[in-house]
């Protein structure tokens, strides 16, 4: 997350489709450099009414319909008092929705204090749902991560390890059999709602490139096709590529169930030997589809050793039926 997040930063956002915010400024520019500092939002109706306590100034303030309508009301009975003194609060900014126009003895009002007032065409809610997943995302905390982070079958998989063991060129056959890619070199992660870990690339312009060392740098985009890459994606399945160690001893079964944890949020973790001879996608590609059937409730290595116990207890039972002398 940046350190400053200003007024000025979230119109310039540039957000499209179903995402998109439709702002403008239509008064107060002056204030544009105001700091938002919480990701929430406030109705300010109790505000203009006169109760001020624990009003939420330092949230951005929404005006629907219901306090525009309230608002006319106080300007026709010319009580100002309850919007002044509204307007001594540091305010980050008012926002009036449905293309609604202030009125210009409000705006009149309210430009000795400084406060910018935005205008969107959306309606509250539907603003309120895109401008809360907006500052969620910008306020979520963040890391950056050295790795590879690519999609296979619909799973986002981030891949780790040394430099040199290899990402990059297993990212590359993933991509080349018709996977895609969200990040190479340096994935960012956010943390959402807690528990979810979106990863994308740091540098938009730069993030759909890839080195590979003795080729240079490609740019995966022009080589493969847009339908190659992603933006972002939920990270679910990590995957750890090491330099093969005959000394140590590797899950052979899969019942060991590894897990890591970025950003305080667990997630299943699997570690891959490299050496010669090892096609490393076709293993990502089975690990993906493995993790989904577990997703799904069906975990494969803990069936196979279900099976193999009912079988040595059955074996077991059956044993002594087989042994000893058949003299009667």
């Amino acid at each position: 997350m940046e350190d400053v997040f200003t007024v000025l930063d979230l119109l310039d956002l540039n957000l499209k489709e179903h995402d998109s915010l439709d702002l403008h400024c239509i008064s107060g520019q002056d204030g544009l450099k105001r700091d938002i500092t919480i990701p929430d939002l406030n109705r300010p109706g109790l505000a203009l009414s006169g109760f001020f306590d624990s009003f939420a100034h330092r949230r951005i303030q929404i005006f629907g319909r219901g306090e525009c309508a309230y608002l006319e009301k106080l300007l026709e009975m010319h009580e100002y008092g309850n919007i002044e003194k509204m307007f001594t609060y540091n305010m980050p900014c008012c926002i009036f929705t449905h293309a609604i126009q202030p009125p210009q003895k409000f705006l009149a009002i309210v430009k000795s204090s400084g406060c910018p007032i935005l205008q969107t065409s959306l309606s509250s809610s539907d603003l309120s749902l895109r401008l809360m997943r907006v500052l969620s995302n910008i306020f979520s905390p963040k890391i950056s991560i050295h790795g590879v982070l690519v999609e296979v079958y619909g799973l986002g998989i981030l891949l780790l390890g040394d430099s040199g063991v290899g990402k990059s060129e297993t990212a590359l056959e993933l991509i080349e059999r018709g996977h895609r890619l969200v990040a190479d070199d340096l994935v960012e992660i956010s943390c959402l709602n807690g528990n979810s870990l979106i990863g994308r690339g740091v540098n938009r312009i730069i993030g759909h490139h890839m080195e590979i060392r003795g080729l240079g740098v490609i740019n995966i985009t022009q080589l493969y096709g847009v339908g190659s890459i992603r933006e972002q994606k939920e990270i679910q399945l990590v995957v750890k590529l090491e330099e093969w160690n005959s000394s140590k001893v590797y899950d052979r079964l899969g019942t060991d169930e590894l897990t890591t944890e970025i950003l305080e949020v667990k997630l299943p973790l699997i570690e891959i030997p490299v050496k010669p001879g090892r096609n490393i996608p076709i293993i990502l590609e089975t690990a993906a589809m493995n993790e989904r059937l577990k997703s799904m409730g069906y975990f494969s290595a803990k069936e196979f050793n279900q099976n193999v116990m009912k079988w040595i207890e059955t074996d077991a039972k059956r044993s002594p039926y087989y042994s000893g002398d058949d003299t009667y």
